[in-house]
């Protein structure tokens, strides 16, 4: 049974850089499911435990995120929509606690290395891996950590009540990271008119063989804004090929797919939908406004 309220389910925990994303595609109104993977958001998903999913699925510095690729095709939800998040990272520990005192440093394993330029500064600091950037805001909340500082976003600073220390310490600030959309065949639902989609389609290792599928996207003025291969399991030279491609008018889609169909095989469209507009989408609003947040883990008990 669907609620009017979107379940959500993000891999991570409030405030990570997922919910962010969630807020700022669906607006205030949502219910966060809290997953340790994102095996374990489609299971919430597949499961009638969460309405939407909401996936990164590419970083403008670390590139694709290969193994969501194969989620994708694995649970075969569809793709409704796609979002882009800034990844600006700030220095936050708890309140009264000043940087001279600091001894460790915990974040996410890349966001640590998306700061390098500033930590090389301060060579005496210790990093701390962890798996989870708002998991290590809300850990030094929680143990009330006076030695120690996260890198995190905006949300978590707020949400889990921490001074921020040093503001957007990442070495590029123009790093964003591209979230999908997806959700039941059932539920799925299109707003207004498509002019994205992703697909997935394999060729025969033959000279040429997909050369001549570009082409149409070429000749059908149909923009290729990605391509992304990837080995198929247990099969020597053989890939997936997973396409984003954008229009203007529909009729340029249509007449690509047709002539595609002819070079492709295990052919896929995993999603229709509109392309990203930075103007469309609703601002998210500050997290002390009044949310349900529910942990997945206590769905399954």
């Amino acid at each position: 049974m669907k609620t009017e309220t979107p379940r959500v389910a993000i891999q991570g925990i409030r405030a990570s850089f997922h919910e962010e994303a969630a807020f700022k595609y669906f607006g205030e109104k949502i219910d966060t499911i809290e997953c340790n993977s994102f095996k374990q958001t489609f299971e919430a998903l597949q499961n009638d435990k969460a309405d939407y999913v909401v996936m990164a699925i590419e970083n403008s510095i670390a590139g694709s995120i290969l193994p969501n690729y194969s989620l994708m095709m694995n649970y075969s939800f569809p793709v409704v929509g796609e979002v882009y998040v800034p990844i600006q990272l700030h220095l936050m520990a708890l309140p009264g606690v000043r940087f001279e005192n600091i001894k460790y440093v915990t974040s996410h394993p890349i966001a640590i290395r998306q700061c390098i330029d500033f930590f090389d500064e301060y060579p005496h600091l210790q990093i701390v891996e962890s798996n989870d950037t708002a998991a290590c805001a809300k850990r030094i909340r929680d143990e009330q950590l006076t030695d120690t500082v996260a890198i995190a976003n905006t949300l978590a600073a707020q949400l889990y009540g921490l001074d921020v220390l040093e503001r957007r310490i990442e070495s590029n600030k123009l790093n964003f990271t591209r979230f999908l959309i997806l959700t039941t065949h059932e539920n799925a639902k299109k707003k207004g008119v498509p002019n994205k989609a992703s697909l997935c389609f394999q060729v025969t290792n033959q000279v040429g063989a997909l050369a001549k599928v570009l082409n149409i996207f070429a000749q059908e003025n149909v923009n290729m804004s990605k391509i992304q291969s990837m080995p198929v399991l247990g099969k020597r030279n053989e890939y997936n090929f997973y396409v984003d491609i954008e229009w203007e008018e529909a009729k340029q889609y249509d007449a690509s797919i047709r002539q595609i169909l002819k070079y492709t095989h295990n052919f896929n469209i995993l999603g229709e939908y509109q392309r990203f507009e930075a103007d469309t989408i609703p601002k998210p609003l500050k997290p002390e406004r009044t949310r349900r947040y529910i942990n997945v883990k206590k769905l399954n008990e």
